[in-house]
């Protein structure tokens, strides 16, 4: 994308961000014919030194359309595509529908009803454009538009029928109903229900084939622990990176429109995610392409940090990238502000006797043994000991391409062994940590034997290594008990319990092929 090899080796992401914006200049940008992301203000440019990126709108009750420097085309001749959900702060009556269309359109907006022949509420969208100027990776003088409608004061555990629209496309229209989507809040009391997750998906068969196989499971919700289109292929959070193409988003996020058009997609960044051009810490461009829950420890910076209830159980997304040591080009992005949020948060959930379970999902693995990445020390050192202290009962991570689940652990030891259909007690023995890296991307490789569910061998002791501040930290470990090392993804089976008797996590590796290559239990007296 522009910058020196050697020098962006010495730069983090904001200097690479000030280094691009010096280098492809006001000029440049507007000879591209259209604007820079979260740069127009009323209609007025605003130069790249002071632009925010993708900062919603205080509202959407009234339709937004930013200028892209052109006519907006017909709108009958253009179609949405793209569509995505994901939870507002409060799952039981906030939902976001996102969408994107190929060129500017005028006066989008969303349809919704509780009938598909009853869509007579509409409520108008924002449109948030995203530029990337000629020079700027493989995917230059592109303009994308992204599209957003926060919808509030839902009924809890409805389900409601959509449709996205613009001037001239309106999915009202008896020849549009084809359209139609569907979504379904979370309840007001807990009740049975499943999640899926993954992470580094990307655009390939593989990922279109779990995309598949993750409908098929029903879930409430899916998580990604980052690592998402793969846009920027290197992954260092570095702007030399010429095979960067944004239009990858746009693959990516029509091979992911069958899931997420109907189950809230909520995302967590990884180091892929991580974009030097578009703001100072790499998010403008995730800025552009997601609306999540706004209640983190600093939307400006961490605009992946946040948390949402489903039922009894709590789910808290972090931002690894604020933490590691193998790839430093955001760390210590937040001051020190995310974990001390993340103490709130745990401490808020165990106190709430309505939250049953708390599961936290990220990008970088705080206990893995694949021989690419492995674990990562800047998230033992920062998060696992809060885990621990609060007990959280399920950690989700990606960034290895691989399945590997844990022991039970506390201060990186194992409390318990958890053999494939195990049970865990988290209250008392520890957390378990899953590694779910094997979404659709190349695959990596482990030291020791694969062992899974039907071809179990016991690894006692495998080597592997940490990735600490002063480099790589050779470590044999007893706490890897399940290796798969092919396409898979993993599901959550939550059962609440009346107060005194066990709630349980039911979680299961399934291979792309549909088959399970490993199961375990969660379980938890409900107060």
């Amino acid at each position: 994308m522009g910058v020196p090899e050697k020098l962006a080796a010495r730069m983090s992401m904001a200097e690479q961000h000030e280094y691009l914006r010096a280098r492809f200049s006001r000029r440049t940008m507007m000879r591209g014919g259209a604007v820079t992301l979260g740069a127009v203000a009323g209609g007025v440019f605003v130069p790249g030194a002071v632009a925010q990126a993708a900062t919603p709108a205080a509202s959407t009750a009234a339709p937004t359309t930013f200028s892209s420097g052109k006519d907006a085309a017909d709108g009958a001749l253009v179609a949405p595509f793209g569509r995505h959900l994901a939870y507002g702060t409060d799952p039981r009556t906030e939902m976001t529908v996102s969408w994107q269309v190929p060129t500017a359109v005028k006066d989008p907006f969303v349809r919704i009803g509780a009938h598909p022949w009853d869509l007579s509420q509409r409520i108008g969208a924002e449109v948030r454009s995203l530029h990337t100027p000629a020079g700027v990776g493989a995917g230059g003088d592109h303009t994308q538009y992204y599209v957003h409608a926060k919808l509030t004061h839902l009924r809890p555990g409805r389900t409601y029928y959509y449709g996205v629209g613009h001037r001239g496309f309106d999915p009202a229209e008896a020849h549009l109903l084809g359209t139609l989507g569907t979504f379904t809040t979370a309840p007001s009391r807990a009740e049975p229900f499943t999640f899926t997750a993954f992470g580094d998906q990307g655009v390939s068969y593989h990922g279109l084939a779990n995309d598949a196989l993750i409908l098929a499971q029903n879930p409430a919700f899916h998580l990604h622990a980052g690592d998402i289109a793969y846009g920027d292929p290197a992954g260092q959070g570095r702007s030399d990176d010429t095979g960067f193409d944004s239009r990858t988003w746009d693959q990516f996020l029509h091979q992911t429109e069958s899931v997420a058009k109907q189950v809230p997609w909520m995302v967590a960044y990884g180091n892929h995610d991580m974009e030097a051009w578009y703001a100072p810490h790499g998010y403008g461009g995730e800025e552009a392409r997601w609306t999540l829950p706004d209640n983190g420890p600093d939307t400006r910076n961490l605009p992946g940090v946040y948390s949402f209830v489903h039922g009894n159980t709590a789910v808290i997304s972090l931002d690894a990238n604020d933490v590691s040591f193998e790839i430093p080009a955001n760390l210590g992005l937040s001051g020190g502000t995310q974990t001390q949020w993340l103490e709130r948060q745990l401490r808020k959930y165990r106190a709430d006797r309505d939250i049953d379970f708390v599961v936290v999902f990220f990008h970088h693995c705080a206990y893995c043994t694949s021989t690419a990445h492995a674990s990562e020390g800047g998230v033992r050192q920062e998060w696992v000991p809060l885990f621990e202290k609060y007990t959280v009962d399920l950690v989700i991570n990606g960034h290895n391409h691989v399945y590997e689940r844990t022991d039970v652990l506390k201060g990186g030891e194992v409390t318990k062994k958890l053999p494939i259909g195990g049970t865990a007690y988290s209250e008392t023995d520890g957390v378990v940590y899953v590694t779910a890296g094997a979404a659709g991307r190349s695959l990596y490789a482990f030291s020791a034997d694969e062992s899974y569910e039907d071809n179990v061998k016991d690894n006692d002791e495998v080597l592997s290594f940490v990735v600490q501040k002063d480099g790589k930290k050779t470590e044999t470990v007893a706490w890897s008990r399940v290796r798969y090392l092919d396409y898979s993804f993993l599901r959550v089976d939550v059962t609440p319990a009346p107060r005194g008797h066990y709630a349980s996590l039911t979680v299961r590796g399934i291979a792309e092929t549909g088959e399970q290559v490993d199961h375990f239990t969660v379980v938890r007296r409900a107060r």
